[in-house]
């Protein structure tokens, strides 16, 4: 299984984690001795086939006992989800519940739906070619792009977000985490501009795509032959 991994030594798992870059990543620390892991280990598994956009690793503590220590795995098994290397939540014992709740908080429902089989782009983001107008100071656009915060905007409802990506994509579905009340209502969607685009220039200008948003959306659908 592409998404799922058991790491062999210390050095993989530093380079695995690397690799890994935006992508979330939950690791199963165990051992071959403890009961529990071996139980609820065919349940990771699975875990892994419902959620094809997240990175499955399993961490054998006496095969990687430096790793185990720098994590501070105290206990087995114990579950950790990482982002960009850091650690967002964990999970002691082999708690299914537990752990499936921990995946939707933070990558959500919708990557097990993954709008129709589609591929996550965030690997193909450059951050330096991204912008934000108006965000708020509170709420970084750089924090966002790592998964480390929500956005929102400074003093008024409008926010223009600029995307680089390292190659040419499809872009055929958004995907739109955002509370009910105060969440975007349109988005206008623009593509292939050599500039970033101001308030002024983005209110005259016709969008590729407009698209009114209700408050329980998770996917906006696009119909795009490609866009970079």
């Amino acid at each position: 299984m592409a998404n799922h991994k058991n790491i062999q030594d210390d050095e993989e798992f530093v380079t695995v984690m690397a690799a890994a870059g935006n992508k979330v990543v939950v690791v199963d620390y165990n051992a071959t001795w403890c009961g529990p892991c071996q139980k609820i280990h065919p349940v990771y598994v699975q875990l892994a086939k419902k959620y094809p956009d997240v990175l499955f690793l399993g961490v054998d503590v006496d095969r990687c006992r430096e790793t185990a220590a720098a994590q501070q795995v105290s206990s087995l098994p114990t579950f950790i989800i990482y982002r960009n290397g850091t650690k967002l939540d964990s999970v002691r014992g082999a708690d299914q519940a537990g752990l499936e709740a921990m995946i939707k908080k933070h990558c959500g429902e919708e990557s097990a739906e993954a709008a129709g089989g589609l591929a996550d782009l965030i690997s193909y983001i450059e951050h330096k070619s991204c912008e934000c107008l108006n965000e708020s100071d509170t709420t970084p656009f750089r924090e966002f792009l790592e998964g480390k915060s929500k956005l929102s905007s400074d003093c008024d409802e409008q926010l223009i977000l600029v995307y680089g990506f390292n190659q040419n994509i499809k872009l055929q579905a958004i995907r739109i985490k955002a509370d009910p009340q105060t969440g975007p209502k349109l988005m206008k969607l623009f593509i292939n501009h050599p500039k970033t685009l101001d308030f002024d220039a983005a209110s005259g200008m016709t969008p590729h795509k407009k698209s009114p948003l209700p408050k329980t959306i998770s996917w906006v659908k696009l119909q795009l032959n490609s866009a970079t």
